[in-house]
């Protein structure tokens, strides 16, 4: 398992695998089950170039086992689901005694017993009350800190909390953020983004900057914001996400609840699955139509989604400019609108979020904050 420390926690990167004499990495997100017997994937490309570590992660086995407690040695780790569903963490540690003439079995551990020896700096706890707040909160109290209070702060904060923050925060202040920190963790900082919110961020940096972030990004995570990054930003394909919901037509209703359940996934794309022929990953097969949940929620288990596809909204192109992909989503009352490209395949998604972050002026979250 490849980890990143997430404040106290260590979280769980992905996996390394062993394909042709090479081991190539495996983002957890790709991932649809962890069994004892190994693990099943949702779907989608994987990145066949060799791993690379980089700086900050850490290896279960490298780092992790035969790491002494005091008078006994870490020789396995268990993981699981955040409470929030959407990361998964290393909960349980296994420590036993070394050598032949060892009689007790390895005794488990809840992972905070033995986190003090891996922390990272011991000024990790003055950060602890942000953890918990939404990240629009932890904007407004950095924004009264003083600059160089918000630098040490920044730099205690997880990757995954920081790319919540930038997500956040005004253009300005984003761009200023992402320069200060050095490539390789601004780069991991990226793939954690939402694609659209990553892209957004991408396209105000001096081309340069955003050129060599981008070749430090895994290919999984870099191919998409490239192609996004090749349309207008006041448009639709400037404005789309390229991960919606997307499953194929001979998916069944059961599965399709299963994929929109997860508590990760943002309520405007969790309303509708968009349904299109193979591949599924962006550019997907032909795209066929939608299917709204409620659909789902009608409909027996077994049905396929061929079967409750509606074309009643047409896609959009790429390049239909933000007022018009604004006015559709208005008329129809639509959470999300369907992007194609000439060879009527899938592309991406745009969602009112994504239209309303550009509608509204600049740093309407700070005037406002959340209520």
């Amino acid at each position: 398992m490849v980890l990143v420390p997430s404040g106290d926690d260590l979280r769980v990167l992905g996996f390394i695998a062993q394909f042709q004499r090479r081991h190539i990495f495996v983002n957890v997100a790709r991932v649809g089950e962890v069994e004892a017997t190994g693990l099943r994937l949702r779907g989608g490309t994987v990145d066949m170039r060799p791993f690379q570590r980089r700086e900050g992660e850490r290896l279960a086995v490298g780092d992790l086992f035969d790491t002494r407690i005091h008078d006994e040695y870490i020789t396995d780790v268990a993981i699981a689901p955040g409470p929030d569903q959407a990361f998964w963490y290393v909960t349980q540690v296994a420590l036993g005694r070394r050598g032949p003439l060892r009689r007790r079995a390895p005794h488990v551990v809840p992972w905070a017993t033995v986190a003090p020896h891996f922390a990272s700096t011991p000024e990790m706890a003055q950060v602890a009350e942000l953890r918990d707040l939404h990240p629009a909160d932890v904007v407004i109290k950095l924004q009264n800190l003083p600059v160089a209070r918000r630098q040490q702060v920044m730099a205690l904060l997880a990757d995954e909390q920081v790319a919540d923050l930038l997500e956040e925060m005004p253009d300005e202040e984003a761009v200023h953020l992402i320069e200060t920190l050095d490539l390789d963790r601004a780069a991991h900082i990226l793939e954690e983004m939402e694609p659209d919110d990553a892209v957004d961020l991408l396209a105000d940096l001096e081309e340069g900057d955003r050129a060599e972030l981008l070749t430090r990004m895994r290919p999984e995570d870099s191919t998409p914001l490239r192609r996004l990054l090749e349309y207008d930003e006041d448009t639709a394909g400037g404005l789309m996400t390229p991960e919606p919901v997307i499953l194929a037509h001979t998916t069944t209703v059961a599965e399709a609840l299963a994929q929109i359940r997860r508590r990760e996934l943002p309520s405007e794309l969790a309303a509708q699955v968009f349904v299109t022929q193979p591949p599924t990953s962006t550019p997907t097969g032909r795209y066929l139509g939608v299917v709204g949940f409620q659909r789902l929620l009608r409909e027996a288990p077994a049905t396929t989604l061929a079967d409750c596809v509606s074309d009643t909204h047409d896609p959009v192109s790429p390049d239909l400019p933000l007022r018009d992909v604004a006015e559709r989503l208005a008329s129809y009352d639509l959470l999300a609108i369907p992007v194609c490209d000439h060879a009527g395949r899938l592309v991406g998604a745009v969602t009112v979020d994504d239209v309303l972050d550009h509608v509204l002026p600049e740093g309407w979250r700070r005037r406002t904050g959340r209520r």
